[in-house]
């Protein structure tokens, strides 16, 4: 027998309800219990399952949590907690006093590259924090707190240590 993904249940803002959809049809939930949104096991984009538990045929992995993918193995799409951080990210980024109109748009092209883990991450990285320490605690606390869940482990390694 040979391995293979269980569809995952996930909310629209990217709450795990479920990471062996077919396996434990029991722990599924049409709204989530967390926020209240609708709950979705398939890409948007292209249909494709969103991808959840690993089963290893004679393997229990026991103790692991489960975090939703950002992006669609199968389209590259990004999911829609992905879209709803950024936008929610680049909401917050108009709202920053203590930069220049220039900065702000600076700060909101570095957020793309910051969800995902390229190259240009880095550069990202070192532009974020450097308009963060313009902007102050505060607005930086807020991006923060909006960005914990949609950029990558590299990025988060970058700005916060």
């Amino acid at each position: 027998m040979t391995s293979w993904y269980d569809a995952a249940q996930v909310c629209m803002n990217g709450h795990a309800i479920n990471d062996s959809f077919k396996q434990h049809p029991n722990l599924n939930q049409d709204f989530c219990d967390k926020c209240g949104e609708k709950t979705i096991t398939k890409c948007e984009s292209c249909s494709a399952e969103i991808r959840g538990h690993y089963n290893v045929p004679g393997v229990a992995a026991i103790g692991f949590k489960y975090n939703p993918p950002k992006f669609c193995h199968n389209c590259g799409n990004p999911y829609p907690w992905t879209k709803k951080g950024l936008e929610a990210a680049k909401e917050l980024a108009e709202e920053i006093e203590g930069l220049k109109p220039e900065e702000r748009e600076l700060l909101k092209k570095s957020l793309d590259e910051l969800v995902k883990d390229s190259p240009n991450t880095q550069v990202a990285a070192l532009k974020f924090k450097k308009l963060m320490s313009k902007a102050g605690k505060t607005s930086a606390n807020a991006l923060k707190d909006v960005l914990v869940n949609i950029i990558s482990e590299s990025a988060k390694k970058l700005i916060w240590g």
